[in-house]
């Protein structure tokens, strides 16, 4: 299946049912190859009956599907709700890659901003004529804080996280552009691989969850959300508040933060302690300062500008000559120098706030920041 955001179809859901019988043929073809053609059987029985009685109301179909039920011996029930379980979360994983799509196509076509985005509101506002000063008093004085809470109940692995995100990217990647015959072959040979991995990975942890393991998987999901998207969630606000007159003076205020009940949620919950919630604030301030030292790494291997080439600020020459990098390999090299300098500095405070030593090691010990101004 490929089709460009760029078309619109009469069938808008059309991309998404074919989608879904992807993913469905995909993993009926793992349950058969896996657990054998009896219960590949079985489960297509359920199905197609349960599609019957529910679209036709037909009641010999309803019959067939209680006697079925009723039969299955524990152990293939087990399967047989596996089956099931895993079809449910990659149709999910389908209907969110729709959205997006939608979005996508609406954007590339659309002559308004779509309702329920900022361009949108910010459109409203600048047609019911609130002033520029108005606007940016708002976002001076705006706070909006998702707060991700705490669920004793919730034991979905990583593990089983990690391969429905590959699912997730390898569907965009079959309608983001033109793929030949051979690139989609080998996105679902992916496709199949990761399908694979889930069926034959147990999906619930054997132990009890601590308190602390559920603040590890809350953690998880910043990486792929929070943490990635919010700064070009910010950059692109601000560009759309300077296409309604709206320029601000000092940049967009930090007006969304992010809240967790996780680890500190002492509403009944007799293990969350002081100091699981000393450790859950020292997890999220880690997890943090390690992305930040990550995208520094990044950075300093994009911005191999040369001095003899491009001026500098003063304020990043002087960074620069503050680095401890002394490499005459990087002396005209003064962005990745000043990098360095603060790279150190951001290393040494995620070593004395939570005793982290980070993958890349600084070439020196400076001290570290004291608080986020400096």
């Amino acid at each position: 299946m490929q089709t460009s955001p760029a078309i619109e179809t009469e069938d808008k859901d059309l991309p998404l049912r074919e989608d879904i019988r992807l993913l469905g043929r995909i993993l009926g073809d793992t349950i058969r190859e896996q657990s054998g053609g009896a219960v590949f059987d079985t489960v297509e029985n359920i199905r197609q009956n349960s599609v019957r009685f529910r679209r036709d109301e037909d009641l010999t179909a309803r019959r067939d599907l209680e006697a079925t039920l009723n039969a299955l011996a524990p152990k293939a029930a087990l399967q047989i709700i596996r089956a099931f379980g895993f079809f449910s979360h990659l149709a999910n994983i389908a209907e969110d890659q729709h959205h997006i799509r939608r979005t996508r196509a609406h954007s590339l076509s659309a002559a308004t901003p779509r309702e329920g985005t900022m361009a949108h509101a910010l459109a409203r506002a600048h047609q019911a004529g609130i002033p520029p000063a108005r606007v940016d008093a708002f976002f001076a004085s705006a706070m909006v804080v998702p707060v991700l809470t705490a669920h004793p109940t919730e034991v979905r692995r990583r593990s089983t996280i990690d391969r429905e995100i590959e699912v997730a990217d390898l569907i965009a990647d079959r309608d983001r552009s033109s793929l030949t015959a051979a690139e989609l072959a080998a996105n679902e040979a992916a496709l199949r691989r990761a399908v694979l991995t889930l069926w034959q990975t147990n999906p619930l942890r054997g132990t009890r969850l601590r308190v602390i393991d559920e603040v590890a998987n809350g953690l998880s999901y910043y990486d792929h959300t929070f943490l990635d998207g919010l700064p070009r969630f910010y950059a692109e606000l601000e560009d759309e508040l300077a296409g309604t007159g709206v320029r601000l003076a000092t940049g967009l205020p930090s007006f969304l933060r992010l809240g967790s009940w996780i680890g500190g949620d002492r509403d009944g919950n007799p293990f969350v302690t002081e100091g699981v919630l000393r450790a859950a604030l020292r997890a999220q301030s880690g997890r943090a300062l390690n992305y930040y030292l990550d995208e520094l790494n990044k950075l300093g291997g994009e911005l191999s500008l040369d001095s003899r080439l491009v001026g500098v600020s003063d304020a990043l020459a002087e960074l620069a000559t503050r680095s401890p990098d002394r490499s005459a390999n990087r002396q005209h090299e003064p962005y990745r120098r000043a990098i360095t300098a603060i790279s150190a500095r951001l290393a040494a405070t995620a070593r004395v706030l939570d005793g982290l030593e980070p993958l890349q090691p600084g070439v020196a010990d400076p001290p570290p920041y004291r608080d986020s101004g400096e």
